[in-house]
């Protein structure tokens, strides 16, 4: 089982560095193709939104075919052929339908793993373990800094892209060769989507799912390249965004044990999200603050943006054995589908606000507000350890 874990986990690591490369590559697919930041906000929302889409059918697969086939498939057949189409694009349809497969190929890796920590290990250790699952897969986040700009200047970003792509095809074969599907539960193909949204505790959480790693995701993944480019300088881009990979990667080990340590889940995700949405309302209010203050709310937008594995840790307190695969999926579809739609809104909210420094100023208003609304509903959200 350990050996399973590892070659998910590099899979996840994969799935991470595939969500935040763009912000890197944005000046050679411009440079080369003529594609706008604007454009790649719509690429970046269509692997959000693709990947989310697919946790439906991968929650029903995780449940009845379990995670080794639903994982190995997906992400050879889709996440390695979607990256080969990356390497050969020249138009930005061809950039669009390769970020949708790679969504697709990528979206059944963590669920896979999550699937297998609920099954296999006891309930109180569920947030640690895919905290820090979540955490070492985050090196796919440092990866898509400063060694893909290494990479791009070395290979081109063609080369780098052939290169992800046969390293995610060998990661596939890894999966379907070294991971074992649990045992199945009694009653596991009982019950469907619908007996989740009965439970009412998931009416006040699935909102905060939808937005708490939008802001984090949306920026890491995209945002943040174009903003530390226009705004104070290019050469910089790599470093900012490694910083930012490293807090959320600080983030996602930080938040994992927190509910042991303070005995609750509901607390520690409601002060991290509001405090990662102060962090977007000073960029709002002060969106030119320096360069080393700006780079630190970034990399504090990311720390604090990390509470993904214990949202899921708390919803999945509440799930029936048999619909496991179900509800971690559903959690994941809000968690990642509100990244693909805020990815969608806010390339037409960066142009409609005139672009620049008052584009960006948008951007963190809206960041902000999500948040501070996500929050506002999660406060009726009920507390639960395991």
């Amino acid at each position: 089982m350990k050996t399973g874990i590892a070659i998910l986990t590099l899979g996840y690591v994969l799935s991470q560095f595939y969500r935040a490369f763009l912000a890197v590559l944005a000046p050679d697919l411009t440079a080369d193709l003529g594609i706008a930041a604007a454009d790649l906000s719509r690429a970046s929302g269509i692997w959000f939104l693709v990947f989310a889409a697919m946790q439906i059918p991968i929650g029903w697969a995780l449940d009845r075919i379990g995670p080794r086939k639903t994982a190995a498939i997906l992400l050879g057949v889709c996440g390695a052929g979607g990256a080969a189409l990356f390497a050969v694009a020249t138009a930005r349809w061809q950039i669009e339908v390769a970020m949708g497969l790679i969504g697709a190929g990528c979206a059944p890796v963590l669920m896979a793993s999550y699937y297998i920590f609920a099954r296999v290990y006891p309930a109180a250790v569920f947030a640690t373990l895919a905290g820090v699952l979540i955490g070492v897969g985050s090196l796919g986040n440092i990866a898509a800094s400063v060694p893909l700009d290494w990479a791009a200047a070395a290979l081109g970003w063609r080369g780098a892209m052939w290169a992800l792509a046969a390293l995610t095809a060998l990661t596939a074969l890894g999966t379907w060769i070294l991971v074992r599907d649990p045992e199945a539960a009694e009653g596991a193909v009982a019950g469907s989507l619908l007996d989740l949204l009965r439970i009412p505790a998931m009416w006040a959480i699935l909102p905060m799912m939808l937005v708490n790693y939008a802001p984090a995701a949306g920026l890491r993944g995209l945002w943040a390249g174009p903003y530390i480019s226009e705004i104070y300088d290019p050469a910089l881009v790599g470093a900012v965004t490694l910083a930012m990979g490293l807090a959320m990667i600080a983030g996602n080990f930080a938040y994992g044990p927190m509910d042991r340590i303070f005995g609750t889940r509901k607390w520690v995700v409601f002060a991290g999200n509001l405090a990662g949405g102060i962090c977007c309302a000073i960029l709002w209010a002060v969106p030119m603050p320096g360069l080393w203050t700006a780079a630190l709310l970034l990399a504090a937008i990311g720390a604090f943006g990390s509470s993904f594995p214990m949202l899921v840790a708390h919803g999945r307190a509440f799930f029936p054995p048999a619909l496991v695969g179900r509800g971690v999926t559903l959690m994941n579809l809000f968690g990642i589908g509100g990244v693909g739609l805020m990815q969608f809104a806010t390339g037409p909210i960066h142009a409609a606000a005139g672009g620049g420094l008052d584009g960006y100023r948008a951007l963190f208003s809206v960041f902000a507000l999500a948040l501070l609304a996500g929050c506002a509903i999660y406060l009726f959200a009920p507390d639960k350890t395991d």
